[in-house]
């Protein structure tokens, strides 16, 4: 689950410190946010600086004698402390306490937020439409068209489905889903899939080249929607998000083409690591950067599902691995250091990649980083390309893919993305389980085809209770 740092915001400046959602985890383990990830800003916060109920609660309680802002060290003394002081209050007076909301994967702060558990035992539907006891077949086949097709069955496709026995309802479940994913709802141009992809590409519409082109044409994020919306369809390996040696092209309303090269795409075939070496990628992410830390933190945010501003997935190297500060940033620093010592080894097989440079926009050239003179750092010469990501050492950007892309957190990031699509939110504590067997069956009973999963998400209850 992408998350936002759990910012506390007292009288004066807003002050994002890393030990929040750690702490709350500590206090409070079985709050549902802390079971794959950390408490985000709205928990605290409607519009940052502006605190909801909870955030007051926290802000009135949190160290009043102290000067403000808080130290990280005060603010590390006093949360816990606060957090026990508050767990049997109600804040936002919806009748649930805080940490009863938090473990429930309701937000303490938002009256409308309010924990909604799965119907109890023994539980009689008295809804003269649907069940509302567990998973509705019905249902689910009018959600499904919605969600995929973007439309509702017609009346008598829907009355025809309630006639048929359960088995025949799972067929027809199936079948709709299969014509729905090809349609230009879910696959065409700004359809689910291209939506999906936006915090992904990030497009531009300045900079754009090609169809619709922007007033500085750079590079054609089209290749990178298309290569995205290929890997996710049919029966293909999602893990060409990261490893695709090839290219697509985006040739009709629905209708993307493999293609070996791409005019504008400037990887050599073996330097390629799909939706990461494309053009666009390094022109939006590297620009002129002669570390491109910008362009590491969005991979791993956009594919892994980590936000290193956050204080997520910071998995350092070896500890025997120096942090060295080749580009005079002030990295070393203890405050900093805290995340590019996970940062910068991510960071150093993207350095060899050109940035903004003309024909060689999205270049591999081994001699980059001979580019530049001491104006860009005492030591920029010595970047080494070879770096680490979840501690594994990587020798280039195609072995950092690779381990991105057949790692757990690239398979629970797939699916989480689906599961807010197709369920409308992140797991809640009564989903973490069903939610759980879909990430683990991916990478095995569904060997990466999104299209597999999708099958078998539309079968939970999560999906089809109304």
């Amino acid at each position: 689950m992408v998350r936002r740092l759990f910012m506390l915001l007292v009288v004066g400046p807003a002050w994002a410190l890393p030990p929040g959602p750690g702490i709350v985890c500590e206090r409070w383990p079985d709050a549902a946010e802390c079971a794959d990830g950390k408490p985000d800003c709205t928990t605290c916060h409607t519009q940052p600086p502006a605190h909801n109920a909870f955030g007051a609660d926290i802000a009135d309680a949190l160290l009043p004698g102290a000067a403000r802002p808080l130290s990280q060290a005060d603010f590390e003394a006093g949360l816990p402390e606060v957090l026990a002081s508050l767990a049997d209050i109600d804040s936002d007076g919806d009748g649930v306490p805080n940490r009863a909301e938090m473990t429930a994967g309701a937000n303490p702060g938002n009256a409308a937020d309010t924990p909604g558990g799965r119907p109890v035992s023994g539980c009689e539907s008295a809804n003269p439409v649907w069940n509302v006891c567990g998973y509705d077949a019905a249902h689910a086949f009018k959600k499904l068209h919605l969600d995929v097709c973007g439309h509702s069955p017609d009346y008598a496709a829907l009355e025809g489905f309630r006639a048929l026995k359960s088995e025949a309802q799972a067929d027809a479940l199936a079948d709709a889903l299969d014509r729905c994913l090809d349609t230009p709802f879910w696959q065409g141009r700004d359809g689910v899939l291209w939506q999906l992809a936006h915090p992904k590409v990030k497009p531009l519409a300045v900079i754009k080249s090609g169809r619709d082109p922007g007033y500085i044409p750079l590079a054609d994020y089209d290749d990178d929607y298309a290569l995205f919306v290929y890997t996710q369809t049919d029966d293909r390996d999602a893990r060409d998000v990261l490893t695709a040696d090839y290219f697509v092209v985006a040739d009709s309303l629905v209708g993307y083409t493999r293609v070996p090269e791409r005019m504008g795409q400037n990887a050599v075939l073996d330097r390629r690591a799909g939706m990461i070496t494309s053009r666009w990628f390094f022109v939006l992410n590297t620009m002129f950067t002669p570390v491109p830390r910008a362009a590491a933190a969005q991979a791993y945010r956009s594919y892994l599902g980590f936000e290193i501003a956050r204080s997520e997935g910071l998995i350092e190297p070896d500890e025997a691995q120096e942090l060295v500060d080749y580009d005079d940033k002030g990295i070393l620093d203890e405050a900093c250091a805290v995340c590019h010592r996970t940062l910068d080894p991510l960071t150093y097989p993207f350095s060899r990649y050109h940035g903004i440079t003309g024909r060689d926009t999205g270049v591999y050239d081994d001699r980059r980083m001979r580019r530049y003179d001491e104006a860009a750092g005492s030591r920029i010469r010595e970047v080494p390309e070879a770096g680490h990501i979840f501690g594994e050492p990587v020798a280039n950007l195609v072995e950092w893919a690779r381990v991105a892309a057949d790692s757990e957190h690239f398979a629970r990031a797939t699916v989480k993305d689906y599961w807010r699509v197709l369920v409308g939110h992140d797991p809640t504590t009564d989903e973490m389980e069903a939610f759980e067997a879909l990430v683990a069956d991916f990478p095995s009973v569904h060997n990466y085809r999104v299209e597999r999963m999708l099958h078998a998400l539309i079968r939970m209850e999560a999906y089809g209770a109304p």
